[in-house]
């Protein structure tokens, strides 16, 4: 059950004037690309994709009559993603919608002159996209996923779910996860908590069983699953052996829970992805990436699968009921 919903957006009616006169503008439709760093086949990364389309048309923008959208699909291969960048590119879009950081780093490599958007980025100054937040200085400007100090909740919250925990896994690709701006906030942290931190890199599915056996086969362990496109696009075979070895886990992304993850705390992707089309839409109507700050997250959402609880045999505390915004059940 859903306890609190995001409603945003303005009404398509409104804003179809402004659009229209964008278009005479230019003498016909405007171009948008996207490079989406999952796969065609993944859901999660379908309805974002729809919430995208469907922020562009509430500002005006109806693909097939003012506006042309292309993508392509990375599926979570930074070669590939650099190769679809390129190809993007040639095409001269108006703006482009890059929706994690490997995508963005293979579009900010091909391109300084199209504008580019990001969506789900955790640190776009130290991963060099932009000078600073409040002006960007550039081609490049979005929406950011994540700050640092979340990874210091990840922590406190497993902790919370599981106390018995003392040691804690991190699971990450370091081919594509931001997990420098994270690890440091969790080294600090987690002396504090009495735990002791372990890192899982892996970068193939193959790999996955083995690592996940040897942790849990020592008790008292859990495993905080990083925000990254390879635990994305593996997150059902992750959960489902961590269910099976009855490991507590805490993951960044709703998609996460569903696929079986304990819980979840971080930005609901699908809001990122509609506030990105109207940066987009900002765009079209002739305003520069410059001039846009790039905009954090003014709050995180709370998922708990009670279904995975009550399989590994966890009880879920009253306090963390009270406050998650929604329980799978």
């Amino acid at each position: 059950m859903r306890r609190r919903e995001f409603i945003a957006g303005m009404g398509a009616t409104a804003a179809w004037p402004l659009a229209a006169q964008a278009q005479q503008q230019t003498g016909g439709a405007r171009r948008v690309a996207v490079l989406m760093g999952s796969a065609e086949s993944d859901p999660a990364t379908q309805l974002r994709l729809g919430r995208f389309t469907k922020g562009l048309a509430a500002k005006g923008w109806t693909e097939g009559r003012n506006l042309r959208i292309d993508v392509r699909w990375g599926d979570a291969n930074a070669a590939r993603a650099q190769a679809l960048a390129r190809e993007l590119v040639g095409l001269a879009p108006d703006a482009i919608l890059a929706t994690n950081t490997p995508t963005a780093r293979a579009l900010k490599q091909t391109t300084a002159t199209i504008p580019l958007v990001f969506a789900g980025l955790a640190d776009p100054v130290a991963d060099g996209f932009v000078t600073n937040l409040s002006k960007p200085d550039g081609n490049m400007t979005g929406f950011t996923s994540f700050n640092a100090a979340i990874a210091g909740k990840w922590l406190q919250l497993l902790k919370e779910i599981s106390p018995g925990t003392d040691r804690i896994a991190l699971m990450f690709n370091p081919t594509t996860a931001p997990f420098a701006i994270f690890l440091p906030v969790m080294q600090a942290e987690a002396p504090r908590m009495g735990v002791t931190l372990s890192e899982i890199r892996i970068g193939d599915e193959a790999a996955i069983e083995n690592a996940l056996a040897q942790f849990a086969n020592i008790p008292r362990g859990a495993l905080v699953v990083m925000p990254d496109v390879f635990t994305t696009r593996h997150r059902d075979t992750i959960f489902q052996i961590t269910t099976r070895h009855r490991l507590p886990t805490m993951c960044p992304l709703r998609s996460y829970a569903v696929a079986g993850g304990l819980m979840s705390y971080g930005s609901n992707f699908d809001d990122l992805f509609e506030q990105a089309a109207t940066y987009v839409d900002r765009i079209l109507r002739g305003e520069k990436p410059r001039d846009l700050p790039v905009q954090e997250p003014t709050r995180y959402e709370a998922i708990i699968n009670l279904r995975t609880a009550k399989a590994i045999g966890v009880e879920i505390p009253s306090s963390l009921f009270a406050t998650a915004d929604e329980v799978i059940e």
